[in-house]
């Protein structure tokens, strides 16, 4: 995919595990990157192992910040965006309820809403430059429903209707928008997970395994490239088959 040479692409959530692999396969190809994240240390880490990328400290929930945000790093990639990958994200977890307001909104500000703005003002850059990609990082759960998560999902699915409708607007003006939807992958956070219930989760993915956060790099790669031009509104799962497994449980396909 020598089409991603010098092209500038901003990552949002680069210092989480999924993050750091979408910066490393990217940055494997040449991109000139912009990665943000709440961490600090982690991002001059980014810097210190991967030459050539930019980094900007912010956090998505200040949705009041992110026009200037998007600015900011439009002028640190010579004023030219050809891709956001929105990756940032977070849970709060509760059963519905016990679930109170203020975690319900939290999930669905920093999720749904923050990428919204994301979007919203990338476009307007790409809008000038008549060219751009939007790949927004959902989940499987955003299509199955999951305990205990009816903020999460909720978020997650609002991304993927608001991505295609995000798609209709804008696929005339040579912007794509599109989607994918990871499944359980190899993470910090799986690493907690308790190895029994680890083990009720392998059973229900056909591929018998956890997915590794390459294979969402790999994903990214993908729509990022010219390779995905005819590709808009669409979503990629990459799951192991759980959502194909979850469907033929359940729809009766």
């Amino acid at each position: 995919m020598n089409d991603l040479k010098n092209k500038n692409i901003i990552v949002t959530g680069a210092t989480g595990g999924i993050g750091h692999s979408i910066i490393k396969k990217l940055h494997e190809h040449g991109v000139n990157i912009l990665a943000s994240g709440t961490r600090v240390e982690k991002l001059e880490e980014l810097k210190k192992n991967f030459n050539n990328i930019k980094t900007l400290k912010f956090d998505i929930s200040q949705s009041e910040n992110i026009e200037a945000f998007i600015e900011n790093a439009s002028k640190e990639l010579d004023d030219n965006i050809d891709c956001i990958v929105n990756n940032a994200g977070i849970t709060q977890d509760n059963l519905a309820i016990r679930m109170n307001l203020d975690e319900w909104k939290k999930v669905i500000d920093i999720n749904l809403t923050s990428t919204f703005l994301m979007c919203k003002f990338a476009i307007k850059r790409m809008l000038k430059n008549k060219n751009g990609k939007i790949i927004n990082i959902t989940s499987v759960v955003g299509h199955t429903g999951n305990l205990g998560q009816s903020n999460y999902t909720a978020s997650k699915a609002g991304i993927i209707a608001m991505s295609k409708s995000l798609a209709m607007e804008y696929a005339k003006k040579n912007i794509n928008i599109n989607c994918i939807s990871p499944g359980f992958i190899k993470t910090a956070m799986t690493d907690k997970i308790d190895e029994k219930y680890k083990e009720s989760i392998i059973s229900k993915i056909p591929s018998a395994r956890l997915g590794e956060p390459d294979d969402i790099a790999n994903a990214v790669l993908f729509l990022a490239s010219n390779q995905s031009d005819y590709i808009n509104g669409e979503t990629l799962h990459v799951n192991g088959g759980m959502y194909m497994a979850w469907q033929s449980k359940y729809l009766n396909y």
